[in-house]
């Protein structure tokens, strides 16, 4: 089974300000691109409990007044289910002649870039050489690119914790991955030897929640729970 990583190029189609955050828009864009490509698996996808993607915010550069027809933009698109990559290639390729909004404002798709080496963020792996890999280092530094936090004893935990991270990623690997490739449960004992965060404010539908965004260099001093966390992140 494969992991897929690619890439939608987009074209600005007004000069109006971009909005400062589009990821609901680019989640609900991309639930609409799966549904067009296949009902029925966007339906399983809405309903599961593992989200098998993860999305880019808007990924480019923004003017500080306004916007210039044609400015360049992003969005990478991450799937740990290749049963996905049919369906929302499908689904891409049939809204293609409609007008793209996000958060109201209009974007023109230029390309889609699927091949390893077409783009520097497009690439493809496999669970079973990620799981297999002997190449790993005893410190790992996570980038956290939109707000995130986690449930913690039914509280919200802004500060990515060693065990909170991994333990996170974990779940989702022995979700998606073949069962022979699943790992135990896992005490984690690493440490955070440095980090870079601010906290950010999230509106939900629920209300407003503190995540931090920045980077954390997690420090494993067990050989196989550093092997093992290198293969998660």
């Amino acid at each position: 089974m494969n992991l897929h990583s690619l890439v939608i190029e987009l074209g600005a189609a007004s000069e109006k300000p971009i909005p400062a955050t589009l990821n609901r828009a680019i989640h609900s864009q991309f639930m609409a691109w799966l549904s067009l490509g296949n009902p029925h698996i966007a339906k399983s996808v809405h309903d599961s409990q593992e989200s098998p993607f993860s999305l880019s915010g808007l990924i480019g550069y923004r003017r500080l007044h306004g916007t210039r027809l044609g400015d360049n933009f992003i969005i990478r698109i991450s799937l740990l289910d290749d049963n996905l990559i049919d369906p929302l290639l499908q689904g891409i390729e049939l809204s293609q002649n409609q007008s793209l909004y996000l958060g109201n404002f209009p974007f023109v798709i230029r390309g889609i870039s699927t091949f390893p080496g077409s783009h520097s963020l497009v690439n493809v792996s496999d669970y079973c050489i990620l799981a297999n890999t002997n190449d790993f280092n005893s410190e790992i530094v996570l980038n956290f690119v939109s707000p995130t936090s986690f449930k913690q004893h039914q509280n919200i935990q802004p500060f990515p914790l060693t065990e909170l991270v991994f333990n996170s990623l974990l779940r989702r690997w022995n979700h998606f991955a073949p069962s022979d490739l699943h790992f135990p449960e896992i005490k984690w004992q690493g440490l955070v030897s440095a980090f870079n965060l601010k906290t950010h404010a999230l509106k939900m539908e629920a209300g407003t929640e503190i995540g931090s965004v920045g980077w954390v260099k997690y420090r494993f001093s067990d050989t196989e729970r550093a092997r093992i966390a290198n293969i998660l992140s």
